[in-house]
């Protein structure tokens, strides 16, 4: 597989809290020269990059991010507050409580209203599957579709564990034809970057796509 092909599908990621604006601009230069669906990068930074990005660059940021317990209505404002500073992708935390305690009638709930809020955006609804059952990441895929939200994520690579195949399988058996999927997390090869492509991912979250194909090696975390 081309590597323009690979880079196409990555959100080039940077959500370390010790972030710079010099690093998340770097970040998205990065981005922008190798052809990446989008910078992914926090919501205080959204504005200085749409200043600097212009319509060039698709901004992606996080709600609820890293660990998804934050109320829906805080979701909610901080989708429209970096809605209206140029973000048009948001990629969600659920709250993984009520996913231990069953109460997936109030993830579908609160999805559905994030949705609403995104609009014709982009909403990616990260599960965190390294703490959840398979009975969990399931009924999840169900919540992910009844809400409208257009991609199922595996992980915000700031859990216990990133992206598996057998996740991603697990997903393609049990969401429906209209949610796309996202694996993030641990990948740092290009041999790993295409096997979650052949799985049927759409977008892959990591900061090592672009090093790893220029041939500089892998970094980070994500």
């Amino acid at each position: 597989m081309e590597d323009s092909k690979i880079l196409a599908l990555v959100d080039h990621t940077l959500l370390a809290p010790t972030a710079t604006w010099n690093e998340i601009s770097k970040t998205c230069d990065e981005a922008m020269e190798n052809g990446c669906a989008s910078a992914c990068i926090p919501p205080s930074f959204i504005k200085l990059a749409k200043e600097k990005c212009g319509d060039r660059l698709t901004l992606c940021t996080v709600v609820g991010f890293p660990l998804g317990y934050s109320s829906t209505e805080a979701k909610t404002h901080e989708i429209r507050k970096v809605l209206d500073e140029g973000a048009t992708e948001f990629d969600t935390v659920i709250n993984i409580g009520d996913a231990r305690m069953g109460n997936f009638d109030a993830i579908t709930q609160e999805l559905s209203v994030l949705k609403r809020a995104a609009g014709d955006n982009i909403l990616k609804v990260i599960i965190e599957c390294c703490y959840l059952s398979e009975a969990e990441k399931i009924a999840l895929c169900k919540c992910v579709t009844k809400s409208g939200a257009d991609f199922i994520k595996t992980s915000t690579g700031f859990g216990t564990g990133g992206a598996t195949i057998e996740d991603i399988r697990l997903f393609k058996a049990h969401v429906g034809a209209n949610v796309k999927m996202k694996a993030a997390g641990g990948m740092r090869t290009k041999e790993d970057f295409i096997a979650f492509i052949n799985e049927g991912c759409l977008r892959l979250g990591t900061s090592a796509a672009v090093k790893v194909l220029s041939g500089g090696g892998s970094e980070g975390a994500y």
